[in-house]
């Protein structure tokens, strides 16, 4: 589901059944319209319809089918040719499901279905793609296809374009090639890829066959590859697991590239849209920390994303699985925040997420007046209100992670002889030094650390050195 460089004008459909609300799909459909926009697109309008469910030749109803073919110059009618053979049950299903009433969803666009008939179609309106805020089925998608004679694509088409075209580093393509390859393969027949002429091959395989194959082909040697990909990033975790480690998480957008900047000073790619960065960058806490602190960006979610992106980014979203502090980054200047805030947590505990420490942080506080964040503030008491621009905002952060960390730290001492090598790199690496002593034997040292990294010291290289 490639949308051609010469497409820019886009349809959004909103197909609200009885578990959705209004107001819910609503920020559905707007969250699309930002999607779509990242994929270069320019939304011309945004229609609503409320179906008993999602099923169906069509999804919408045939009323709704014909007015939106004056979008798009299609016949607005379905051909029964265009399901190909079908049982008299699936006939009989279809019928029902077109006789079933259309309901135009009340908001503020329409106020009931006469106006909807009525309204005009401006040159300005007209589409040449339409996108639906839900999965669609290849047979579908095929059928409205055929019907409005535009390219059609739903939620999860739009979210793989974008990954595909955001993925840069050997992990994030094969990943996204893999999920993209898992939402083709079914829908081969439907978009016309493949006929079933055996082309001269007797009983042997028809070009969608092996089509299928060579896809099934690929995908082993996808997964072959990321396998040894993920390999060497579990090498490089392991190296880093005694090592205080803090995980950005949060929705597409909200802001932790810009945080990660701000933290770390390293130039990680920033920029103001969907899935902007789709690799795990690991950098250390500048000014650098004592014990050294890491900080990792991670891929952003969104609400309805694909089970197979997730699976595919597992890999990226184990560095919030082994991370000691979680900061969940929410776009505070976004209405919609809660609701975010919430989609996160759910995919993070899908992953097994759940009791890693962790804290607030609402970001783009430069976007939020006085008052706005002083509501903010009482509903969110333990958040952090803050913006990445400003300065003083990063070291309240700063202080605050370091602050999260020491609560878990001990005050020790350790006695470094002259003659054990090594001792004292690993002693301020991982502690922080508050005191030293110089005496004739060795130093004295006063710090303070995680106990498990002191005793891990004393074990390596004095225990073993007595």
């Amino acid at each position: 589901m490639i949308v051609a460089e010469e497409k820019n004008k886009a349809l959004l459909i909103s197909i609200v059944t009885p578990d959705i609300t209004a107001i819910a799909a609503e920020e559905s459909l707007a969250e699309l319209e930002r999607l779509v926009t990242t994929l270069g697109l320019k939304v011309v309008a945004r229609e609503y319809q409320k179906r008993p469910s999602l099923t169906g030749g069509t999804v919408v109803g045939q009323g709704k089918l014909e007015f939106l073919a004056r979008y798009t110059g299609g016949k607005g009618s379905l051909e029964r040719a265009s399901f190909g053979k079908r049982s008299k049950a699936s006939e009989k299903f279809d019928e029902i499901e077109e006789d079933k009433d259309e309901e135009v969803v009340e908001l503020p666009f329409y106020a009931n279905e006469n106006a909807e008939e009525s309204k005009e179609i401006t040159p300005e309106e007209m589409a040449d793609v339409v996108v639906f805020d839900c999965d669609l089925t290849p047979s579908q998608l095929r059928n409205v296809e055929n019907a409005l004679g535009v390219e059609v694509m739903d939620r999860t088409g739009v979210i793989i374009e974008i990954f595909s075209r955001h993925a840069k580093t050997r992990s994030a393509r094969l990943q996204v090639e893999i999920a993209r390859l898992n939402y083709l393969a079914p829908r081969l027949r439907e978009t016309g890829q493949a006929s079933e002429r055996q082309a001269g091959r007797g009983s042997g395989e028809s070009d969608l066959e092996m089509d299928r194959r060579k896809i099934r082909d690929r995908q082993a040697e996808l997964k072959a590859e990321l396998a040894a990909v993920q390999k060497e990033q579990i090498n490089r975790r392991s190296k880093r697991e005694n090592q205080l480690t803090v995980a950005l998480v949060g929705y597409t957008n909200a802001g932790k590239s810009s945080t990660m900047r701000a933290l770390t000073g390293s130039e990680v790619l920033v920029e103001n849209k969907l899935f902007a960065t789709l690799d795990t960058t690991v950098r250390a806490m500048q000014p650098e920390t004592h014990p050294r602190i890491l900080v990792s960006d991670t891929v952003g979610f969104i609400k309805k994303l694909p089970h197979d992106l997730v699976a595919s980014f597992r890999s990226t979203l184990d560095e919030a699985l082994h991370a000691s502090l979680l900061l969940y980054v929410v776009d505070g200047a976004d209405p919609t925040f809660p609701s975010q805030l919430e989609t996160t947590r759910e995919v993070l505990k899908d992953v097994g997420v759940e009791d890693t420490p962790s804290f607030v942080v609402l970001n783009k506080a430069d976007m939020l007046s006085e008052q706005e964040k002083n509501s903010l503030k009482r509903e969110f008491p333990l958040a952090l209100i803050i913006s990445t621009r400003n300065k003083d905002d990063i070291k309240l952060l700063r202080d605050k992670i370091l602050k999260v960390f020491e609560k878990d730290m001990v005050d020790e001492e350790i006695f470094a002889p002259y003659v054990v090598k090594g001792i004292v790199g690993e002693i301020r690496a991982n502690t922080r030094v508050l005191k030293e002593e110089f005496e004739e034997a060795g130093v004295r040292y006063f710090v303070r650390g995680r106990s498990e990294d002191i005793e891990r010291i004393k074990k390596t290289y004095l225990e073993s050195n007595e």
